[in-house]
């Protein structure tokens, strides 16, 4: 975490406090607000102290300056210190549970004498709730589901905070002489969304042990040492993450890489072909007997069991043993039946080798904001960005006018900045720029714009931002209402879900991707690392309907667009090929399929 998103925390839980103790309204939106701005800054605050900028940063009075600048000198801010005091610590923990805001917290401490998480999960187990006004059944059972969520999710980190600090660590170890490999293992290289611990390898000389050590215990990120051996060297970083690094010698390195690689499952069903072909594997190798059958490199472990390699991501036991094996009998030539119900969606087409979708095939990113709304740069900035990463198109899609938090578009401002995006649009040559917009579906699957206003719009993504806690029922009903209307191209992060924070729509998900297969719809995969939604297993779905999928980055500022990534690595889980992500074709093939589907000549 930023010192930038350590003071907006500060703020945030200082309007929580604010809140429960029924302050001025004014004054818990106001220190909201200040949250907010500290937490967009686009540079740190200590530089802009540095610089006597601080205080010249709208929103940001003197009071503000002179709290964060105690925090930038003490680490505390004392004002919100006392607050916090007058508050049970429990009381404040409640509010991370979803369904628990601040009006709920207050009456379950002040009405129900509850004052933490233990004591109001025990209450809603043992059945002993106090009646209180508006806790029915459901409200119970919603609030008891969120916590076991929020306590499952709370043993694990995200892709966007693991991945960095992987790399970051490969990085320095790499830099040692005698390491000829690093690789990051686990979960992590299978590209989940939450991430237990961190399994780093390292294809190394013995002698070079030491110095390894030396390095890892040297990085900025490493607080203290777990373990340390021969072979391996256990660490915890800061955020209190252990990373756990494995010293192989070369003739080791691919056995242990698809050894700690594959999940549980994955690696038993490896194991048990190996049984049968009186072999076993093992991190060391493939083995007869004694003698190596493989294990110098990864590809050998899967050749030598008449398997195809494939990637990482796609190793869960979830039928991609049985595809590997067909693929193998298709490299070499012989004849393939399918009979597994998993791949009959591939039956037509088993390639020989997998095509693995890769950032370069990305043509373009078709979800992003400008300052017009929530965005933190301006048009001209997300198009040069876009323009230097090499995309041949690029969609701004600032919020329509339901997202009032947002800074929404209402009509008459919407269609000034289409006439602005055209007009930037024009300065640049070689990238295909299209005035678009995130439009709300609503609550009944309507959209926050009309249809004759849509039409003035070369790309429409709509999306659900509101009334989240939908039943099943009604938000199956709202996506697929919002998925027939033609003029919507993309349906963005369809359930609103934050990873390990808010579970959001929970809707019959094959009805929708049906009902997406029907209308020629895309479905977005939003590559932020807190939402990757659609997640893996539903992006998975609409692989197997032949829905196209679109990664989109959902920027806000030009960084943003670094997290393409996490988005690729959710359609790789999802066993996506190029082939089925629309932002890896060209232009003219996406807009032949968008102008069928407007004129209604679309056949799904």
């Amino acid at each position: 975490m930023s010192r930038n998103q350590d003071i907006a925390e500060l703020f945030n839980r200082a309007a929580d406090v604010m809140a429960l103790l029924e302050e001025n309204s004014f004054r818990v939106l106001g220190t909201r607000k200040v949250a907010r701005i500290i937490e967009d800054l686009p540079e740190d605050v200590k530089t802009l102290q540095d610089q006597n900028r601080l205080e010249q940063t709208p929103g940001i009075g003197k009071s503000t300056v002179d709290k964060i600048s105690e925090f930038l000198r003490t680490g505390h801010i004392s004002e919100f210190e006392e607050l916090a005091g007058r508050v049970p610590a429990g009381v404040l923990e409640m509010l991370a549970i979803s369904s628990v805001g601040v009006k709920t917290a207050h009456q379950l401490w002040k009405e129900a004498g509850i004052t933490s998480v233990a004591e109001l999960k025990k209450h809603l187990v043992e059945g002993t709730m106090p009646k209180l006004k508006g806790f029915g059944e459901k409200k119970q059972l919603k609030i008891r589901q969120n916590m076991e969520f929020m306590e499952e999710a709370g043993k694990r980190i995200g892709i966007g905070w693991a991945l960095p600090l992987a790399e970051a660590y490969c990085d320095t170890v790499a830099k040692v002489t005698g390491v000829s490999q690093v690789q990051y293992c686990g979960s992590l290289r299978r590209g989940k969304e939450t991430i237990g611990d961190i399994d780093i390898l390292v294809c190394s000389e013995a002698e070079a042990v030491p110095t390894i050590t030396a390095a890892i215990l040297a990085h900025e990120q490493t607080q203290q040492t777990v373990g340390a051996g021969e072979t391996k060297i256990s660490i915890r970083t800061r955020a209190g993450l252990q990373v756990d690094f494995r010293i192989v010698a070369a003739q080791h390195w691919g056995a242990a890489l698809q050894y700690f690689t594959g999940s549980k499952e994955h690696n038993v069903r490896l194991r048990e072909l190996a049984i049968k072909r009186g072999l076993k594997l093992n991190e060391w190798g493939l083995f007869r007997d004694q003698q190596s059958v493989a294990g110098e490199n990864e590809p050998g472990i899967y050749t030598a069991l008449e398997l195809a390699w494939l990637p990482p991501e796609m190793r869960e036991d979830r039928g991609e043993i049985e595809l590997a094996g067909l693929m193998y009998k298709r490299l070499r030539g012989e004849s393939i039946k399918v009979t597994d119900s998993r791949l009959e969606y591939l039956a037509r087409d088993i390639p020989a080798l997998w095509p693995v979708l890769q950032l370069s095939d990305m043509r373009g990113d078709l979800h992003s904001h400008t300052t017009a709304s929530d965005g933190h740069c301006s048009i001209d900035d997300m198009i040069a960005e876009a323009k230097r990463r090499g995309y041949e198109y690029f969609a701004i899609t600032d919020h329509s006018k339901s997202q009032v938090q947002a800074n929404g578009l209402r009509v008459d401002r919407l269609m000034e900045h289409i006439k602005a995006i055209h007009a930037a649009a024009a300065k640049v040559k070689g990238i295909t720029i299209l005035a678009g917009s995130e439009v709300d579906i609503l609550a009944d699957g309507s959209l926050d714009y009309p249809d004759e206003v849509l039409q003035q719009l070369d790309w429409v993504v709509a999306s659900p931002h509101s009334a989240l806690s939908q039943e099943s029922e009604a938000a199956t009903a709202r996506l697929i209402r919002a998925a027939a209307n033609p003029l919507v191209d993309v349906i963005g992060h369809p359930t609103g879900r934050l990873v390990g924070g808010r579970r959001g729509l929970e809707p019959n998900m094959k009805a929708v991707i049906m009902a997406a297969a029907r209308s020629g719809v895309a479905l977005e995969i939003n590559s932020h690392d807190l939402r990757l939604d659609l997640r893996d297993i539903h992006a998975r779905m609409a692989v197997e309907a032949a829905v196209p999928l679109c990664i989109n980055t959902d920027a806000h500022q030009r960084e943003d667009m670094d997290k393409m990534i996490y988005g690729i690595l959710t359609a790789r889980r999802a066993w996506a090929q190029p082939g089925n992500v629309i932002n890896t074709w060209p232009w003219d093939m996406i807009r032949r399929r968008q102008e069928s589907r407007r004129n209604g000549s679309f056949e799904g």
